[in-house]
């Protein structure tokens, strides 16, 4: 599904009129069926993008929070697609309007108000999951709370995150200017000032030679680390909502990283499920829309797994014993001998992911902060080299004066 933009010609009686219309549709060519139903001509179909400030709106933990809210709010007088419904009828913001398109034309499709949430692309797969778990056991205005949850919870990771990094960033680009702007002014010197002993004048070449490789190093790796985390911030907002791309690859093959994106999935998947198991909702249905909830694909890749172990008929705690769950967690899984236990234990399995990603948070920081006073040691280490290595030609630039005098 995707949102389009269509010129259209209708005859009229006063001669043809040109109209722009938006819809959401699979095709261009489903686009011409509808217009052509319409008793319409197209005259161009482009697809419809988003500019920057409303991607910037759209992407925004503050705008997605106000929209939750007012759907909760509204739903307790009218159903959720109704009062999502009014919602985007009552917007006159021209901005939000585009951003709320998508989810008009699903609506006006009669497809349900997950799907108008899904074809807006600004929820991430685990908030989409709370949401779809609340609304198929008929509680989603009780569902709800917990997506803002949710929402603000990784909000309040991600700042923090940001917070460390910037910090850490000033401290790296001020060592880094430092070294590149003062490399050249500080070796020319050393060359020009060496020593003319040639024993001396050897090594003090070698000592010059290693510091300036080191200073290369140091500035190099600066500028490939730096425009690393830049592009991937930019990946990680542009391709929000996303199920995987390039980018989220990579850094999830980074060790700790990976594997608190892999609690943070089990996390959101394992409350969703429980969620789930709670409204009644068939086991099959709910494995598969927990394998939904996540962008890891590790963690799909379980519930999926598990899925069609439980379609063979081998039981639920067996078809759930399996990697990457701990250890302590398959043995709780493993022995159960009541249905009603289900969504208990995996309330229990999100908790104790929740606790285990929030510990890799601190260690991602603190390591982060180990790694950049490596840097600093470096940095400030070869400065003090080259303090020494300064002693040496002034050694031998002071013996020089002291011969021309006697």
């Amino acid at each position: 599904m995707k949102q389009w933009v269509c010129e259209i010609a209708y005859d009229s009686t006063s001669g043809p009129k040109k109209a722009l219309e938006s819809f959401y549709l699979p095709s261009e060519d489903d686009v011409r069926t509808a217009v052509t139903k319409k008793g319409g001509y197209v005259l161009s179909i482009r697809p419809h993008e988003r500019s920057p400030l409303e991607r910037l709106l759209a992407r925004s933990s503050w705008w997605q929070v106000q929209l939750l809210r007012g759907i909760m709010f509204r739903s307790m007088a009218v159903s959720p697609g109704v009062a999502f419904w009014k919602i985007i009828q009552a917007e006159t913001n021209p901005k939000r309007q585009n951003i709320l398109a998508p989810a008009r034309e699903a609506l006006a499709r009669g497809l349900g108000v997950i799907d108008a949430l899904k074809a807006l692309n600004i929820f991430d797969q685990g908030t989409i999951a709370i949401l779809a778990a609340s609304e198929r056991a008929n509680k989603l205005s009780e569902g709800i709370p917990h997506a803002i949850h949710s929402i603000t919870q990784k909000k309040k990771n991600a700042r923090a995150i940001m917070g460390t990094m910037s910090w850490l960033g000033f401290d790296l680009i001020t060592i880094l200017q430092s070294l590149f702007w003062g490399k050249d002014m500080v070796l020319g010197w050393f060359r020009g000032n060496a020593p003319e002993e040639p024993e001396k004048l050897a090594e003090y070449n070698s000592v010059v030679n290693n510091l300036d490789l080191t200073w290369d190093i140091l500035i190099y790796s600066a500028f490939l680390i730096g425009g690393f985390m830049i592009w991937a911030v930019i990946s990680f907002f542009l391709n929000r909502g996303k199920k995987d791309w390039p980018t989220a690859r990579i850094v999830r093959k980074i060790p700790l990283i990976g594997a608190y994106l892999r609690d943070l999935g089990f996390s959101d998947s394992m409350l969703a499920c429980a969620r789930m198991m709670k409204g009644l909702v068939p086991i099959s249905d709910a494995l598969k829309q927990a394998g939904e909830a996540t962008t890891s694909p590790e963690v799909s890749k379980y519930w999926d797994e598990a899925n069609k172990d439980l379609e063979r008929g081998i039981g639920l705690g067996a078809a759930m014993d399996r990697e990457p769950l701990s250890r302590a967690e398959r043995l709780e899984l493993a022995t159960l001998s009541d249905i009603g236990q289900v969504a208990t234990i995996m309330e229990s399995i999100a908790e104790m992911r929740a606790q285990a990603a929030k510990t890799k948070h601190s260690l991602i920081v603190w390591l982060a902060f180990a790694l950049t006073g490596v840097y600093l040691a470096l940095a400030f280490g070869s400065a003090i080299y080259a303090l020494t290595v300064m002693n040496m030609s002034m050694d031998s630039m002071m013996g020089g004066l002291t011969e021309g005098i006697i």
